[in-house]
């Protein structure tokens, strides 16, 4: 759905089916068969070695993939490239899109290994090379040290996208869950420094502000992987200050209507059955007051983490369509 001032409001139009897929419920009772802990009972060291635990290396393949460390803030930040199409970078052919992505976790767990088919499978269904970004995490390191790794890899894939094979007119911020949250973000702190231009967003199921205002909260905040309660134990390892939690940086939905309508053209991916979807719904709803081009997928029948289930055993047909879905959407944005 493209929203806009005049069109139907995404928060209207975001909902969730009668029943989650079969391949979904599938999954939930897989992962609830394994009976591990919730993260809420963990340290935050306890639970990235879990979550960690679960990552396997992935069989989809790409032309080149490239580890490498860049410096950053404080020390040195760990990226990963991904090129689809690595002879198209030597052969001096017409430059593309790139995209930096930044991985979900709430801002506590996850990692570039987390987020690895992930990323594969956005850089073959768009054929853009992908930067993914493993920022530092919480509360170790509480907003905005992860947000200022996020801006510095944005930085560096500006100052190295000739070397990509990328377009720096052409810059895609992209994440899921905090990943897009950070992704938003970094968008907005691009434009307070005068930094890269920032050319579209991809944000999946992202945290915009405080969604426990919102009725998909406290419909699906249990039994569909994400809990509410999970989610205030990231929001409380992620803010030191409670201030912080109004910072336009930290819930973008806050941010004036001015201040939100510098950013670029958005899509906004969320999940029937996912606490999060109302808040991202209502993100996009300010976009769209902000009059930023915003189109609304909403996938009525998946939860929280859906992009990311792309193999066995967790994989499902959707996230493949949802993947196609925002290929479609930067292919049709910048080319």
């Amino acid at each position: 759905m493209r929203s806009s001032p005049d069109d139907s409001r995404a928060i209207d139009e975001a909902h969730a089916a009668d029943e989650p897929h079969p391949e979904v419920r599938a999954v939930i009772d897989l992962l609830e068969s394994m009976d591990a802990p919730s993260l809420t009972d963990l340290s935050p060291e306890e639970a990235r070695a879990a979550t960690e635990a679960m990552v396997r290396d992935s069989d989809i393949d790409v032309a080149r993939v490239e580890d490498r460390r860049i410096d950053g803030p404080v020390g040195e930040i760990p990226i990963r490239i991904y090129d689809p199409a690595p002879e198209r970078a030597a052969d001096g052919a017409e430059s593309r899109p790139t995209i930096c992505y930044v991985h979900g976790g709430g801002w506590v767990v996850g990692s570039i290994d987390g987020a690895d088919s992930t990323c594969r499978t956005l850089a073959t269904e768009t054929g853009y090379p992908v930067v993914s970004v493993g920022y530092r995490l919480a509360p170790e390191h509480p907003f905005p040290a992860g947000l200022e790794d996020c801006y510095t890899a944005l930085e560096w894939t500006a100052r190295n996208v000739d070397e990509l094979g990328g377009d720096r007119d052409r810059l895609v911020v992209a994440g899921d869950s905090a990943g897009g949250n950070l992704a938003t973000a970094t968008a907005l702190l691009t434009v307070r420094r005068g930094g890269p231009s920032v050319a579209y967003q991809v944000l999946v199921y992202p945290v915009t502000g405080d969604a426990s205002e919102t009725e998909s909260y406290d419909a699906y905040g249990d039994g569909y992987l994400l809990s509410t309660a999970e989610s205030e134990w990231f929001r409380n390892h992620y803010f030191e200050r409670e201030l912080d939690e109004w910072n336009v940086l930290a819930a973008p939905r806050l941010a004036s209507d001015r201040l939100l309508s510098s950013l670029p053209p958005a899509t906004v991916v969320t999940a029937g059955f996912d606490p999060l979807r109302d808040d991202g719904a209502a993100y996009a709803d300010r976009l769209a007051d902000a009059d930023v081009p915003v189109t609304c997928r909403n996938y009525p029948d998946v939860i929280h983490g859906f992009f990311g289930m792309l193999e066995p055993p967790t994989e499902l047909t959707v996230a493949h369509e949802a993947h196609a879905d925002v290929a479609a959407d930067l292919h049709g944005a910048l080319e």
